[in-house]
């Protein structure tokens, strides 16, 4: 009896064990992913493997500077070494359109005038890739001596020719020049020939003639634009003033270069004043005008006073102070001028400002 109800109660257990669980016809709610808000909070940066490297793009080369002294001229004697052999070698100097005269390309003439050595070389293995394999050539200035120089002259103290060899400035050759004169009226003009030197541009259609004016009293005060590079062939006239003569009883009687605003007190006082045994009251101005010539009579003592105006002077005024005693002149003087120079038409000396 026992037996048979451990088998029952076995049965139970074992059908209870082996019976599925009823599946419920609705499916349990899915719950939604929650998206991360934006918040104020700054969030890590995200890596860099997650980020597209972007293909780096090379910046342009920069442009080397040549010095204008550097750039092949009219008048320079070039070598042309083509290494390994000398068939190629050649050396000459630049026709009158700019190229190398005579050199062997069997192609367009290689063009050298305002280029520096290393582009001309450049050129030149170009046009002899297509008979030589890989050409070695090396170009070189030898003898810069036929170059156009530069003229000084005016009111400097010792008017010059110069052979630049490399970059100079307007203001260190007037140094070199020994200074500007009293002479020097304000004004600088440079006349620049075309062909002759390379401009900054190095472009050919910019190699024209040109003048360039300049003011002493800018380059004196330092602007950048009054002190311009000098080129090759450069003319550099100083302006020379007009000039006032001052004669008679003064201390130091001599020509004065006129500017604007010279007075008659102002010009005796340049020429150091009244001498002993001047007469103020009789002081004549020799003025010409055209073809005539007149004669205007002051009178110092009455300028000093006020009694009357100050006089302005003109290009060319001759002054004289009488002296005590002596007779007024009617008709103006002859000046004579020396020739600072010595001979007319001489060579001006000429320098070198090299390396």
């Amino acid at each position: 009896m026992v037996g048979i109800v451990c088998f029952v109660l076995f049965g139970q257990v074992f059908t209870a064990a082996q019976t599925p669980e009823p599946i419920s016809s609705a499916s349990p709610p899915v719950t939604p992913t929650p998206t991360p808000e934006l918040s104020a909070t700054p969030t890590s940066p995200p890596t860099p493997a997650a980020i597209p490297t972007p293909t780096p793009v090379p910046e342009p080369s920069p442009i080397a500077w040549v010095n204008e002294a550097d750039l092949i001229h009219f008048g320079d004697v070039i070598d042309v070494d083509v290494l390994g052999g000398f068939e190629y070698d050649w050396r000459g100097v630049l026709t009158t359109e700019g190229s190398l005269d005579g050199l062997r390309t069997f192609d367009e003439p290689v063009y050298g005038l305002c280029r520096s050595e290393k582009d001309v070389a450049a050129d030149i293995v170009k046009a002899y890739s297509k008979t030589l394999r890989d050409p070695q050539v090396i170009v070189k200035i030898v003898d810069r001596s036929g170059r156009a120089v530069v003229r000084m002259d005016g009111a400097v103290k010792t008017p010059t020719r110069f052979r630049l060899q490399r970059d100079v400035h307007l203001k260190e050759l007037i140094v070199a020049a020994g200074g500007l004169t009293d002479e020097a009226s304000g004004e600088i003009s440079i006349f620049r020939p075309a062909n002759l030197s390379c401009p900054e541009s190095n472009a050919r259609q910019d190699n024209a003639i040109h003048t360039i004016n300049i003011t002493i009293s800018d380059l004196l005060a330092g602007k950048e634009a009054a002190d311009p590079l000098i080129l090759s062939g450069d003319l550099i006239t100083v302006g020379k003033a007009v000039p006032i003569y001052v004669i008679g009883a003064v201390n130091n009687p001599r020509p004065i270069f006129a500017r604007a605003g010279m007075t008659l007190m102002r010009a005796i006082a340049t020429a150091g004043g009244l001498a002993k045994g001047a007469m103020e009251q009789k002081v004549t101005i020799f003025r010409r005008e055209g073809g005539d010539s007149s004669s205007i009579h002051a009178d110092l003592s009455k300028i000093k006073i006020g009694e009357s105006g100050d006089m302005e002077l003109r290009a060319f005024d001759i002054i004289e102070v009488a002296f005590k005693g002596g007779a007024t002149r009617k008709y103006p003087p002859a000046i004579v001028l020396a020739d600072k120079r010595g001979q007319n038409g001489a060579e001006l000396p000429l320098k070198i400002i090299d390396k």
